[in-house]
């Protein structure tokens, strides 16, 4: 299978209201280095994966609503809490919403799956993973 990776990263704010979280349940940041991948079992007729232009306007785009932004105060996430995996699939929802509608370009809609990795430090790093079809 083929893959093409994008990265970008966003700043945030956040609290993560319960007491498995322990010192986390306090307001704190975190700098995410995001990754995007995209698979495919072939490649287009222009040899590619998906656009990379493409992908990385797209991963801007959904991140720049979130960046320096506190989420506890964002209404898409109100009464959620807002951890590294839950991200993930935020951001893999957005991703895969623009292959489907095209923004991607024309083949995106083809892809196998779609991989969002969240880096919280160099220790430490969640992802979701999932199928376009």
């Amino acid at each position: 299978m083929f893959s093409v990776e994008v990265r970008d990263r966003i700043m945030i704010g956040h609290s993560l209201p319960d007491p498995f979280f322990g010192p986390a349940q306090a307001m704190h940041g975190a700098t995410f280095v995001v990754d995007v991948a995209f698979f495919r079992e072939s490649l287009t007729r222009q040899n590619v994966v998906v656009d990379i232009g493409a992908a990385l306007t797209v991963l801007n785009e959904t991140l720049k609503p979130l960046n320096y932004k506190n989420l506890d105060t964002l209404p898409q996430f109100e009464g959620v809490l807002t951890t590294t995996e839950f991200l993930c699939k935020y951001i893999f929802d957005a991703m895969a919403l623009a292959a489907r509608t095209g923004k991607l370009g024309a083949d995106a809609a083809d892809l196998a799956k779609i991989r969002v990795t969240l880096h919280e430090t160099d220790l430490a790093r969640a992802s979701y993973e999932g199928a376009l079809a």
